[in-house]
């Protein structure tokens, strides 16, 4: 097996991307922060747009670290915030409110 395997992160804090070589060694790694919001006690969001750019941004860093074109990139896998809450309008793909995210206390009644 010949390319390299891509890790994608999003975490709730952060972005990250690992390339790893075909034998599963790290080959280069970009992380990019971005910001929490706490619009009311107990509510914490994130702007969709920022979520997804911090992705993209790490993910076209490690292929630029390693001077590779992304088609030698065989595999991708990516891990989440899981219940990190976003939705957006199907007709624009734009987000119709910020990402309400997992540590967000405002159902916590229910």
């Amino acid at each position: 097996m010949s390319g390299f395997l891509m890790a994608i992160d999003q975490g709730t804090t952060s972005s990250r991307a690992i390339l790893f070589d075909s034998k599963g060694n790290v080959q280069w790694t970009a992380q990019q922060e971005f910001q929490q919001f706490y619009p009311q006690d107990g509510w914490v969001e994130h702007d969709p747009e920022e979520i997804w750019q911090t992705t993209l941004n790490v993910c076209r860093d490690v292929i630029q670290q390693g001077d590779i074109s992304a088609d030698k990139i065989i595999s991708a896998g990516i891990t989440n915030q899981r219940e990190t809450t976003l939705v957006w309008d199907a007709t624009t793909g734009e987000a119709i409110y910020p990402a309400i995210v997992w540590q967000d206390r405002r159902t916590a009644d229910y």
